[in-house]
């Protein structure tokens, strides 16, 4: 019942390394404040957390009941276990960076050790979707007079006059809002007449909200002596506004007949994230961002980036292999990737850098030279080898939770995904070693 599981006892013996703790040490060293928690307890908690898919309350849970899962993560039996707000914190303090320099110090690890050589990279893409509704243009109008709303109810607390005068217009929006659903029962002209109709009531609702709280706002800004709380709730307040003033522009785009619309804005919790399509048939579009993912010889990823808007594949190359080659400098003699990533300027530069082998078929209509060589052996070779991309792209969706961010924002995917590259990366290790 103590005894730790086969996978666990690895994982442990990998992360017993002095590295893993120079990227905290080096940035968060001080002798200040209270203790907090040790940071082998939290890389091990972190680590059953994305490996089993738990939140941060679960994970709190589990590690209580289990003795092997409190060994595992250095917890005596009469050991507190770590509170989930405080991992949460923790999560957010340490940020991207850590995270990177963590998967870097595993990764330099297992080359020092020769598990892996390096000398092969495969990449690919995939999209994380953000934690967010489908968008339409009537759910972020509702959001936007739903928020606002909010946060002048909390500020109203503050007393001293604060939110005078402004109305409060959900329960009209939400009648609006279920008036819709039932209009999309139907598909006939009767049926976008009235979507029509809800939408720029919608967007007289929102107009009149937001020049409310900008009321509030201002308010807010007179009070001479105020606690700190009510000046974030007003700083919060300023940036709800703004985004629910463009949602109110693109909505009323909407309705004069423009479609395309560049810089949609697809959440109000999440400005970042944008509607990517890839170009794979009867693939639904994704609200999210871009990653891509350099792999190299036994499934170990070596570099990952968080991309923003939908760059083309073919402008990713040469920054993967850049991540690559930062970790293993020049022994990478082979690279593999789908077309997608093909261009005669990638397969001249990657040939000049010292990669001999580029598996990259090309676009469009072949040469019969560029047939003839496509159909060589190494060639094929490196054409299967790339195709294991896209079963460790569907492992990292199921097992290790990168089909969708559970923290906001550009910062909180970088974290999201660079911890689960990070545990399946041990994961990996601790099955090949």
């Amino acid at each position: 019942m103590l005894a730790l599981s086969e996978e666990l006892a690895r994982v442990d013996a990998l992360l017993d390394d002095e590295r893993f703790f120079a990227p905290f040490r080096e940035k968060f060293s001080t002798h200040l404040g209270r203790p907090t928690v040790p940071v082998a307890t939290y890389l091990r908690m972190m680590y059953l957390k994305r490996r089993y898919n738990l939140g941060y309350e679960s994970l709190v849970k589990e590690v209580k009941d289990s003795f092997s899962w409190r060994r595992f993560c250095q917890l005596a039996l009469n050991d507190p276990v770590p509170d989930a707000s405080t991992l949460i914190k923790l999560t957010h303090k340490y940020g991207e960076a850590t995270v990177q320099a963590l998967n870097d110090a595993l990764v330099l690890k297992l080359k020092e050790a020769k598990v892996i050589k390096g000398r092969k990279l495969r990449m690919d893409t995939m999209v994380t979707e953000a934690n967010i509704h489908y968008p339409t243009d009537t759910g972020l109008l509702a959001d936007g007079v739903r928020v606002v709303t909010r946060t002048v109810s909390k500020l109203r607390k503050a007393g001293a006059g604060i939110g005078k005068g402004f109305v409060n217009q959900t329960r009209k929006v939400k009648r609006i809002c279920l008036g819709v659903s039932k209009l999309f029962r139907g598909r006939d002209d009767k049926s976008r007449a009235g979507l029509a109709q809800a939408q720029e009531q919608l967007i007289k609702i929102a107009k009149r909200v937001i020049a409310g709280g900008r009321s509030v706002k201002r308010q807010v800004e007179v009070l001479k002596e105020k606690p700190s709380w009510v000046g974030r709730l007003g700083d919060q307040l300023e940036g709800w506004l703004e985004v629910s003033e463009k949602i109110v522009e693109q909505a009323e785009q909407v309705v004069r007949g423009r479609v395309r619309i560049p810089r949609r804005v697809v959440s109000i919790f999440d400005t970042g994230a944008r509607p990517i399509r890839r170009g794979k048939a009867r693939t639904d579009t994704e609200f999210g961002r871009k990653i891509l993912i350099g792999e190299t010889d036994h499934g170990i990823i070596t570099t990952h980036k968080v991309l923003e808007e939908n760059p083309a594949d073919a402008r990713l190359l040469i920054p993967a292999v850049r991540g690559h080659r930062r970790l293993f400098r020049q022994r990478l003699k082979a690279v593999a990737a789908d077309r997608g990533f093909y261009s005669k300027a990638n397969e001249a530069r990657l040939k000049e850098s010292g990669v001999k082998q580029v598996s990259i078929p090309v676009r469009g209509k072949a040469s019969r030279e560029r047939r003839l060589e496509q159909k060589r052996s190494w060639f094929k070779r490196l054409q299967r080898f790339r195709a294991g991309s896209e079963g460790r792209i569907s492992l990292l969706k199921r097992v290790f939770g990168l089909d969708r961010s559970l923290m906001r924002g550009s910062h909180g995917t970088e974290i999201w995904v660079g911890q689960g590259i990070f545990a399946h990366n041990l994961w990996q290790a601790a099955r090949i070693m």
